[in-house]
C-alpha cells in the first residue's frame, strides 16, 4: 500500500511542486539581487533606515502594506479580464504578483529583526519554514526528482558548453 501510495504521489505531486519551487526559488534569488540593487538608490536606502527604526506592530503594518498597495493592480487585470483582453490580464497579474514578491521579501529581509521580538509572529514563521523545509526535504527525496534534478544539471553544463564555444574565440 505504503509503494502505491508512494507512486501516486510522484506522479501527481512531484511535477506540480518541483516547478513551485523551481519557480520560487529562482524567482526569489533574482528578486533580491534586484531589489538590493534598487535599495542602493538614495532615497529607497533612507525609506530602509526608517523603517529598521520602526517600532515592532509599526514594522509589522509597513510589512503587510504592499499586499494592500497591490490590489488595484489585481482589479486593473480582473478589468482587463471583462473586457476580453485575456493577455493583458495574464500580464498584469504576473507583473503584480512579481512586484509584490520583490517588495514583501526585501521587507522581510530588512524587518525581520523587529518583526520576530512579535511572539506570534516568530512561531508562525519558524513554523511556516519548518514545514516548507519539510515539504522541500521530502519532494527531494523522491526518485523521480533525483532523477529530473539530474537531468538539469546535465542540461546546465551542455548550455554552458554551446554558451562558451559561442563566445571562444
Amino acid at each position: 500500500m505504503k509503494q502505491h501510495l508512494e507512486r501516486a504521489l510522484e506522479l501527481a505531486i512531484v511535477p506540480l511542486a518541483a516547478a513551485i519551487v523551481f519557480f520560487e526559488q529562482t524567482l526569489i534569488k533574482y528578486l533580491n539581487a534586484a531589489m538590493a540593487a534598487v535599495a542602493r538608490w538614495p532615497p529607497i536606502a533612507r525609506v530602509e533606515t526608517w523603517l529598521v527604526g520602526l517600532p515592532a506592530y509599526a514594522a509589522l503594518c509597513a510589512f503587510v502594506a504592499p499586499s494592500i498597495f497591490i490590489l488595484p493592480i489585481k482589479l486593473v487585470a480582473v478589468w482587463f479580464a471583462a473586457m476580453g483582453k485575456y493577455g493583458l490580464a495574464l500580464g498584469t497579474l504576473i507583473v503584480g504578483k512579481m512586484l509584490g514578491t520583490a517588495v514583501l521579501a526585501r521587507l522581510y529581509r530588512i524587518l525581520r529583526p523587529k518583526l520576530m521580538t512579535i511572539g506570534w509572529f516568530a512561531m508562525a514563521d519558524t513554523s511556516f519554514f519548518y514545514w516548507r523545509d519539510q515539504a522541500y526535504a521530502f519532494v527531494q527525496s523522491l526518485p523521480v526528482w533525483k532523477r529530473m534534478a539530474a537531468l538539469v544539471q546535465k542540461l546546465r553544463v551542455r548550455i554552458a558548453d554551446l554558451v562558451s564555444g559561442l563566445f571562444a574565440r
